[in-house]
């Protein structure tokens, strides 16, 4: 597992070594320890926007120990298919899961890029910034990479968060399915349907994701 003060020993130690300025995007529960709403983390999810910055990334991990594995153990069939299936590196029991532009087929929104939590900056010869998805942003992509203990950071995030704003996650959802993700509309309304079996969810957020669905059957 890796935890807070590790993950940022991590990325002060990655900067030190990088041959050039990175951004990276963190969204799963390495994002979520920005928050405080844990305390570990056994994977570490960040999205690159091309992939000559994951390529310097996955030099550096390599450099650390860290060695190529493979998604099928963790990921659904369909996604595993899916051009856009990260990289994913592993030492001891941390593990990196790296996308290129899309989570799957889930994008790299205008709304993600500018509504940030936070960003973080690790410096050395060149810099390496941590940009920190939104909480709703977070919701979204935990339904879209469905794994082991996704579902359980969602419920952790919605239960804890009583400013949770379900309209922007619609909106945001509705976006992604416009700009060509075919698969958020399901991979949302499944997790909506087990998500309020524990929480209140409105209704009405739940019509808006039908009314897309039935406009474009």
């Amino acid at each position: 597992m890796i935890t807070y003060t590790d993950q940022n020993d991590l990325f002060t130690l990655i900067s030190k070594k990088l041959q050039r300025d990175l951004v990276i995007y963190a969204f799963g529960g390495n994002a979520m320890m920005y928050y405080g709403y844990k305390d570990e983390t056994k994977d570490v999810d960040l999205l690159f926007e091309m992939s000559e910055e994951r390529n310097e990334f996955i030099r550096i991990l390599k450099q650390l120990g860290y060695f190529e594995t493979s998604p099928i153990t963790i990921y659904i069939p369909e996604k595993l298919r899916d051009p856009h299936c990260p990289l994913m590196f592993k030492r001891d029991e941390g593990r990196f899961d790296l996308f290129v532009r899309k989570i799957f087929r889930t994008i790299l929104s205008p709304r993600m890029k500018e509504d940030l939590f936070a960003v973080r900056e690790y410096k050395d010869t060149q810099t390496l910034i941590v940009k920190v998805l939104r909480k709703e942003h977070l919701v979204l992509l935990k339904a879209v990479t469905d794994r082991e203990n996704d579902f359980r950071d969602i419920q952790l995030i919605v239960s804890q968060d009583k400013q949770f704003d379900w309209q922007y996650f619609i909106d945001e959802v509705i976006w992604q399915f416009q700009h060509g993700d075919g698969w958020v509309l399901l991979d949302v309304e499944k997790m909506m349907k087990e998500l309020k079996k524990y929480v209140f969810i409105e209704e009405k957020y739940f019509k808006q994701l039908y009314g897309v669905k039935k406009k474009h059957p």
